[in-house]
């Protein structure tokens, strides 16, 4: 802390800094600007010529016919990097003293072009990961933004889970290549600070291909390195992985829980920390996992930050003769250097006037506080002494305030008389005069005289008495039941030439009538009436109201107290004090009466499996309950006025356990493979456990045995059980109940049902009697069907023996009563074969002898275009087989709907236009015809009715 002997004044202030500038080496224009203004009075000025309100320190240097003054700022003319480089501080002078700005840094950006050699292929096989890397050219300055292109711009990679690019190198990693990332891929390296972009020769990948394509366990290919980071900045920490699944990245942090303003990006391989904080600080944590195996990388975040004082301070100007402290104390990591300077210079601290800067600086910045000091006679100009108005038997204080320095003397008049300190009237330090219990005869003219060893000054003022404000109708004390309505009185006489204001406050708190219109209003009863209305009182509205009546002069109280009396408050402190299997004792503190007393409570309570409250059916204060089930509780407290809130819920506590009561439903089952008896069940749901350890007993015999046997199942949720022996016959009836069971013991049997054992596979293979093609795209067949006892279904697969490699056999489900079926979705002029199989809840049997069939082939497809008189008719055209004649005309028939007769046309051409008809709609049939004869007919409907 430094002690300085300092005077008012209008030393340099600055207004706008320069700041850290970068120049792109190509910009068109021609000129770098460094801004600098400060604020002073009089005006600053640079080497005693008022030219500008700044001076630039531009020490060791030769080549000044660059540098010119604009409107205060630095203007460098055709910069040049070998002269200019370099950081630049602005100093500002007038009669008080100079003041030096903070330092700002000129450097030259650029970013040269990609290297034009050709980029190498990269192979990889498909399934594994690749990494294309940019090798970004030279630049500066550092910070680039990457983006990768396809093939061409602007076809841009787009960035998922698969596919990254490091912000850090620009490289390109794909987690797992496939076939469809073949192609050639080009770098796109940007400088935001130059607005520049650059690309790279194009790299080819090539996916090798693999089958079956292998897997790979997660492998880290980006990590980020250990981060320092400036409070308040905005970081990302990069973390990507190949591997094949695609692996899934996690972040966390290792010494603690994750800063709340984080945010994961870029599916996983982003951690961005924003606003980050000395908080922040520590080892955080990436991890890749996918079905193949796992990958781990830490590293540690720094977090440093800029000088910052610990207390604030403001700029400061403070009157020759007096003392002020300015607490230079900084914070910052790493921790700040303090340096003080005198009029731009380091400082010497003497008795003279100056402009003094405190500087708080590390390698991340600095900060700055400054104070001026100056000397000068008393002055009124901005502060002339006012015209007051005073009350009657009151108090006022009449201010002088001249400026001066040093501080000077104060002495006061009345009229033409000099003024001393007495009982009533008192001169205080700061000049500012006091005058107790006014009457009438202190009304006048009033002089403030200021003199130091600069000159002197004087003001005059005047003093005006009123009569005094008195509450004449004081607020009484009242008593209200909530939701009526209430007024409080109030009525004050004043002075007639003052305005009168009338303020209510409860409990201190002022009553914002605006805001609070629902409950409060002020009726219009004249200028002297406070009078205040409460509509529909609530609890809230009780307390100490104070009635303040209110003028420019002075100002006059009264209160009193308004009691309301409403429902209960909620009760408090509610808690578990013993417990059985079906019934807890419960505790709780009375809560707020509101003045009447209570006459019941209700007690609720609900279970972990209900959101809903219920009323407990109470002895004493113990309800009937579950055993082994979490309760909550709360209490609600009623008297003659009605019922108040709930208390806060009691903690959770859990009722002891019992043996069960409650036995499986739906008992039933059936079915499975051969050697099987399945059986299911409704389980039981949790609430009816009743205790810990809960699980089922199955008891099953077959039905003319005398023997049971018993299973024990421990999940609480099972619903099915198999049990599998060999010797079981098929389609055996079975006995079976089922019961549950918990810790404490056994509950009831399920009512006893019949269920039978699995039965056997189909043994016979289905017939198949006939089928045919019925189109291009459908067909149909028949069959033998087999006994309807033995199976519950058919399963018919179709295929192709030609087909293409991703084509797959075909199969669809028919009922056990159906013995025919149709199918859809085949393909044109195709061979298929055709098979059927029965099959049981046992599993499927033989398959028939495979029936083949041929499909017609495709119609040629026609389409229409009408036109004012004509309709155009176009078709695809018809390519023969391999075995076929080839195509050597085509015939158009052109009939009324209904009739099998028209008018045929022959044409060699894909089209054909016909005349419109007005008697009715028409139908054109295309066939294509060769020397074997015409094949299918393609048909379209010609409508006439809107044309004619």
């Amino acid at each position: 802390t430094v002690y300085l002997s300092l005077a008012a004044g209008s030393g340099p202030v600055f207004e706008e800094q320069p700041v850290n500038t970068i120049y792109p080496e190509e910009s068109p224009e021609a000129k770098i600007t460094m801004t600098c203004r400060a604020r002073a009075n009089p005006p600053a000025t640079y080497n005693g010529d008022n030219i500008q309100n700044m001076c630039l320190m531009l020490a060791s240097r030769k080549d000044f016919h660059h540098y010119s003054l604009a409107g205060g700022n630095l203007v460098i003319s055709y910069p040049h990097k070998g002269k200019h480089v370099g950081r630049y501080s602005c100093l500002a002078s007038n009669k008080y003293g100079s003041v030096i700005s903070r330092s700002a840094s000129v450097q030259f950006g650029y970013l040269d072009f990609f290297s034009s050699e050709e980029r190498e292929s990269v192979y990889v096989k498909e399934g594994q990961g690749a990494v294309l890397l940019c090798a970004p050219p030279p630049h500066y300055p550092a910070e680039l933004s990457f983006r990768w292109i396809l093939n061409e711009f602007p076809t841009f990679i787009p960035l998922d889970k698969r596919r990254f690019v490091s912000q850090i190198t620009g490289n390109l990693y794909i987690s797992k290549v496939d076939a469809s990332d073949s192609g050639n891929y080009s770098c796109i390296a940007s400088s935001p600070a130059i607005s520049k972009s650059v690309f790279s020769n194009y790299i080819p990948l090539v996916p090798l291909a693999e089958r079956p394509i292998r897997k790979y366990p997660a492998d880290f290919k980006v990590k980020f390195p250990d981060t320092t980071a400036m409070v308040g900045q905005n970081i990302t920490l990069e973390c990507f992985a190949l591997g094949n699944p695609v692996p899934e990245i996690r972040w966390k942090k290792l010494d603690g829980p994750m800063p709340a303003n984080h945010e994961v990006r870029m599916a996983g391989a982003h951690l961005h920390l924003n606003n980050v904080q000395i908080e922040d600080a520590g080892a955080y944590q990436c991890e890749a996992l996918n079905s193949k195996g796992k990958d781990y990388h830490s590293a540690r975040l720094s977090v440093e930050a800029v000088p910052e004082w610990v207390e604030y301070i403001n700029n400061t100007e403070k009157g020759l003769g007096s003392e002020h402290a300015m607490s230079c104390e900084a914070s910052g990591k790493p921790k700040p250097h303090i340096r003080w300077l005198k009029n731009g210079k380091p400082v010497n601290f003497s008795k003279k006037c100056g402009m003094y800067q405190c500087i708080a600086e590390n390698r991340h910045g600095s900060s700055m506080a400054m104070l001026s000091c100056v000397s000068c006679a008393p002055t009124f100009e901005h502060s002339p002494v006012k015209r007051e108005l005073a009350a009657r038997n009151g108090r006022v204080v009449i201010e002088c305030r001249p400026r001066a320095a040093p501080k000077p003397t104060i002495s006061w008049s009345k009229d033409t008389e000099l003024l001393h300190n007495s009982t009533r009237v008192f001169i205080w330090e700061d000049g500012s005069l006091e005058i107790l219990n006014v009457t009438r005869a202190d009304e006048g003219r009033y002089t403030c005289f200021a003199e130091n060893d600069r000159g002197k000054a004087n003001s005059t003022g005047s003093l005006l008495v009123t009569d005094a404000t008195k509450i004449t109708l004081a607020p009484a004390n009242g008593d209200v039941k909530e939701g009526e309505d209430t007024a409080l009185q109030c009525a004050a006489s004043h002075d007639p030439s003052l305005d009168i204001t009338f303020i209510w406050a409860l409990e201190g708190q002022v009553i914002d009538l605006h805001k609070d219109s629902l409950h409060y209003e002020r009726p219009l009863n004249g200028s002297s009436n406070g009078e205040l209305l409460i509509r529909n009182v609530q609890l809230k509205h009780a307390g100490n109201y104070s009635c303040t009546a209110e003028t420019l002069v002075d100002n006059v109280t009264a209160s009193a107290y308004l009691l309301v009396r409403g429902a209960p408050g909620a009760p408090g402190g509610v808690r578990v004090l013993n417990k059985t299997e079906k019934s807890i004792t419960v505790q709780w503190s009375k809560g707020a009466d509101n003045h009447s007393p209570i006459t019941k409570y209700t007690i609720q309570f609900r279970d972990a499996y209900s959101k809903v409250w219920k009323n407990a059916s109470t002895f004493g204060n113990r309800g009937g309950l579950f055993p082994w089930t979490d309760y909550e509780f709360r209490v609600i407290a009623t008297n003659t006025l009605g019922t108040g809130e709930p208390s806060s819920p009691s903690p959770k506590d859990k009722t002891l356990d019992s043996f069960p009561v409650v036995a499986p439903s739906n008992v039933t089952g059936g079915g499975g493979t051969n050697g099987e008896l399945i059986i299911t069940w409704k389980p039981v749901e949790p609430l009816y456990y009743y205790g810990p350890n809960f699980g089922y007993i199955l008891a099953f015999k077959q039905k003319l045995e005398q023997v049971w046997r018993y299973v024990t199942v421990s999940d609480p949720q099972a619903r099915r059980y198999v049990h599998k022996d060999s010797s079981i016959p098929a389609k055996t009836e079975f006995q079976v109940k089922v019961k549950a069971f918990n810790s404490k013991g056994d509950g009831p049997y399920s009512t006893t049902a019949a269920i039978y054992s699995a039965d056997d596979t189909p043994s016979k293979a289905p017939q198949i009697v006939s089928g045919k093609a019925l189109s291009s795209s459908t067909a149909i067949f028949w069959w033998s069907p087999l006994n309807q006892s033995t199976i519950d279904g058919y399963e018919v697969r179709f295929w192709r023996p030609q087909r293409d490699p991703d084509e797959r056999d075909h199969k669809v489900g028919v009922s056990y009563n159906e013995n025919h079926t149709r199918l859809d979705g085949l393909k044109p002029d195709s061979h298929y074969y055709i098979e059927i199989r029965g099959y049981n809840s046992a599993g499927y049997g033989p398959p028939s002898d495979p029936l083949q069939i041929h499909t017609k082939r495709s119609l040629p497809r026609v389409t229409k275009k009408y036109n004012r008189q004509t309709v155009s008719i176009s078709w695809e055209c018809v390519k023969p087989q391999e075995n076929e004649a080839p195509v050597d005309e085509y015939r158009v028939l052109y009939r009324k709907q209904g009739h099998s007769s028209g008018k045929l046309y022959n044409t060699k051409t894909l089209f054909i236009e016909l005349p419109l008809r007005s008697d009715g709609n028409y139908v054109v049939e295309v066939r294509a015809h060769t020397e074997g004869g015409e094949g299918p007919v393609g048909q379209i409907e010609i409508q006439s009715k809107f044309f004619f």
